[in-house]
């Protein structure tokens, strides 16, 4: 078993992942990209203390990035959609936004 931290690599903090936050009860976390749902529902629960229902996993392409006439691509990862139990509180890592 991996531990926790590389499993879980950051919380994903966009106005799009905080929506779904308040309105599905789900966090979104970028993930390891060889990391499986077992894994991630495991270091969630046992990180945060809450029980996980269910979670999606999604892989993202690199995008192209260009600094003049140079250009190459952002490397790919994996995204993961967490939804917490009926009755569990959301952990507050937001901080002051």
């Amino acid at each position: 078993m991996p531990t926790v931290y590389s499993v879980i690599r950051r919380p994903i903090i966009t106005e799009k992942a905080l929506v779904t936050r308040e309105s599905e009860g789900s966090l979104v976390f970028e993930v390891a990209p060889n990391a499986t749902k077992t894994e991630v529902k495991q270091a969630v629960e046992k990180l945060f203390n809450v029980k996980v229902a269910s979670i999606r996993t999604a892989n993202v392409e690199g995008k192209e990035r260009r600094r003049g006439r140079f250009s190459g691509y952002l490397p790919d990862w994996k995204k993961a959609y967490v939804k917490l139990k009926k009755g569990e509180t959301v952990p507050d890592f937001t901080g002051e936004l």
